[in-house]
């Protein structure tokens, strides 16, 4: 998979992507139900990560997982456990979480898929990926992120949090800033399989 890893740049301690989501898109005008269509370009973590979410591929999973490990790890001190973002979409099954517990499996490294607790947007609210600007999403997020302090063990741990793709880092920031709180997280570390 070919991939060109970013920075990303937060309230979290260090954060890369593997690659740009979209490389392309051309609009190619509207269907016959008047929706738009665009011939549109993905970069193969984008177009692996496309088929996931909106195909239910769910056969791109350990591929990505893999090339995370491979690629993203190397570049983040030792890591303790894995948090993954809490999804904006209710799905039966979040692509998030089994990213992230297939990342565990590959690397040893136990997945915490409820430390984070994301509380439901008020009733009649614009959802969170329809919000463009960043002041907005952190207005929307506004104390909606919590933490089920679920580690049993003492010490303090290094977290990595895990999205599929990062935007304007709004809600990873909300995270970041509900862990700070939390004496068992030492550093946070923040992975994305792609970037806007």
């Amino acid at each position: 998979m070919e991939v060109q890893v970013k920075k990303i740049e937060g309230s979290w301690d260090r954060g890369f992507a593997l690659h740009k989501h979209t490389l392309s898109s051309v609009y190619l005008g509207d269907d016959e139900w008047g929706h738009a269509r665009y011939d549109t370009t993905r970069s193969e973590p984008g177009e692996a990560l496309y088929q996931l979410k909106y195909r239910n591929d769910w056969n791109q999973v350990e591929p990505l997982a893999a090339q995370v490990q491979t690629t993203l790890l190397p570049l983040f001190g030792e890591i303790g456990l894995i948090i993954p973002m809490p999804a904006s979409t209710v799905r039966a099954k979040q692509p998030v979480n089994e990213l992230a517990n297939a990342l565990g499996r590959l690397a040893e490294i136990p997945v915490f898929d409820r430390m984070i607790v994301k509380a439901p947007a008020p009733p009649g609210s614009t959802p969170l990926k329809n919000l463009h600007t960043r002041a907005e999403k952190d207005e929307a997020l506004a104390g909606r992120i919590s933490v089920n302090e679920c580690i049993k063990n003492e010490g303090r741990w290094n977290a990595l949090l895990l999205d599929d793709l990062f935007d304007t880092g709004a809600t990873m920031d909300a995270v970041c800033q509900a862990l700070r709180a939390y004496r068992k997280i030492n550093h946070i570390y923040a992975a994305a399989i792609t970037w806007k």
